[in-house]
């Protein structure tokens, strides 16, 4: 029931935001159109399977802080050399097999400078990932570096199934 009321809450809220004016009127018509919408088209609950641990939160957002500082200063030193980049594709095997978790792998990937994945095989538990600016045969680098992102994520959003996936 709680979850209903916030959701009623809310729809009354922009119901009065759409309107622009804040009146007993335009409250009562919103809580009206909310208790319609909320009992003609009800939402189904949803398990996103993602709990929140907050110590692993932290340690994954510190680590993965400094992981977008360490990676930033790499591209932009690459930026300031002559010549081109060194380049990597990279496949990478995941120990996941929640598609929640693998999500998260990708968007974490994806919002550090210097890796975009380019292709997810999540039937096969592997990302294929574009690396750019380390030098020489990085991918056993990369895959350890994607490995323990995977840990670390898994650790602060994972469900227990998640989580004993790992041993």
């Amino acid at each position: 029931m709680r979850p209903r009321l916030a959701l009623i809450a809310w729809l009354v809220l922009v119901w009065v935001t759409l309107w622009g004016d804040l009146s007993i009127g335009n409250v009562l018509a919103g809580l009206a159109a909310a208790l319609a919408v909320t009992w003609l088209l009800p939402l189904p609950m949803l398990d996103p399977g993602i709990r929140i641990r907050p110590v692993a939160l932290v340690r994954f957002l510190l680590w993965f802080g400094w992981d977008m500082v360490v990676s930033t200063a790499r591209v932009v030193m690459w930026v300031f050399l002559p010549g081109p980049p060194p380049t990597h594709l990279v496949r990478v095997e995941l120990r996941t097999s929640s598609e929640s978790m693998i999500v998260m792998i990708m968007t974490a990937l994806a919002n550090v400078p210097g890796s975009l994945v380019v292709e997810a095989y999540v039937q096969e538990r592997c990302l294929m990932l574009h690396i750019l600016g380390l030098p020489g045969d990085a991918a056993e680098e990369v895959r350890a570096n994607v490995a323990a992102l995977e840990s670390r994520i898994v650790a602060a959003f994972g469900t227990r199934r998640d989580r004993e996936e790992f041993g």
